[in-house]
């Protein structure tokens, strides 16, 4: 007979394991990629499907999830060293590595599918992502500042990826998704590098551009935040095909990006990690209340 201690210790291992299943995959970041994925799609879909919309959700968790499994997989021992990351399931020792490779497998073969199902280009791309991210971003971390760069190139996809379930088509429009959030991550990380840089250096990885904390890397920053916001107006001039930005949609988009571009300067006068937080939080609300600016605006246009 089970008593009420044997079901309240079931209940917390359960949610312990489910714990270490969001850690392993990421499920904060995971959603934040879906909802790039679905913003994108909105944009590029002429008829809505709900079936796609779901498809193209759960792919792109997947995607994400098979990800940062890799890519924990991989960093087991210099995630060891980071206070950040410590407790992490595998470094911590609550999840073997076996286990994590199961899932990252499994999450990759699932999100390829799942994607396929929409389109081939989507699971093309989605497959580049994991591709992108596992193999080339995460060992280069520890090599040189330039894995921001080529991190960045799959971290850009998701926005791009919900035009592509849409369509079936790779062109300008989605594209010039691609630009506005590839140029959006090197402020969003290096921001991040620089709040996280005393714990970065205890794993040898290189995340910020000069490899200090210094005027030069903060403005790179600002550079990229204004090539940020020029991608995410370009729209409004009507040279994007059928992505289209209205002019009242375009200045509610300049203006968040010059609220962000503010953030940028502010970390550039007192090169603190209180500046650099802020900026990694802007960072965040711009980019959701940049692809609502432009969901809201094509339904409303």
């Amino acid at each position: 007979m089970k008593t009420a201690l044997d079901t309240t210790t079931h209940t917390n291992s359960f949610a312990l394991i489910f714990d270490d299943f969001k850690q392993i995959t990421k499920a904060g970041l995971a959603f934040s990629v879906v909802f790039s994925s679905i913003a994108g799609y909105l944009l590029g879909a002429e008829n809505f499907s709900l079936k796609v919309l779901l498809l193209l959700a759960f792919g792109g968790y997947f995607m994400v999830g098979a990800s940062n499994a890799f890519n924990q997989l991989i960093e087991k021992d210099l995630d060891a060293l980071m206070k950040r990351t410590q407790n992490r399931p595998i470094p911590s020792g609550r999840m073997s590595t076996n286990t994590a490779f199961i899932i990252a497998v499994t999450f990759t073969i699932l999100g390829v599918i799942t994607l396929y199902v929409v389109n081939p280009k989507t699971a093309m791309f989605g497959a580049i992502s994991i591709f992108l991210y596992t193999c080339v971003y995460t060992p280069l971390k520890t090599k040189t500042p330039l894995a921001v760069f080529v991190g960045a190139f799959p971290g850009a996809i998701p926005f791009m990826l919900g035009w592509v379930a849409a369509t079936n088509d790779f062109g300008i429009e989605p594209g010039t998704l691609f630009m506005i959030q590839f140029f959006w991550q090197f402020p969003h990380f290096w921001a991040i590098g620089w709040v996280l840089d005393e714990d970065y250096n205890r794993a040898g990885f290189k995340m910020l551009p000069t490899g200090k904390k210094d005027k030069a890397t903060a403005i790179q920053i600002i550079m990229y935040t204004i090539w940020m916001i020029l991608a995410s107006v370009f729209p409004v001039t009507g040279l994007t095909g059928r992505l289209t930005l209205s002019v009242p949609a375009a200045i509610l988009v300049f203006l968040l990006g010059l609220g962000m571009l503010g953030f940028a300067f502010r970390l550039y006068q007192k090169r603190d990690n209180k500046s650099a937080r802020a900026l990694m939080l802007a960072s965040v609300s711009y980019i959701t209340l940049m692809q609502i600016v432009y969901v809201v605006d094509k339904f409303l246009s």
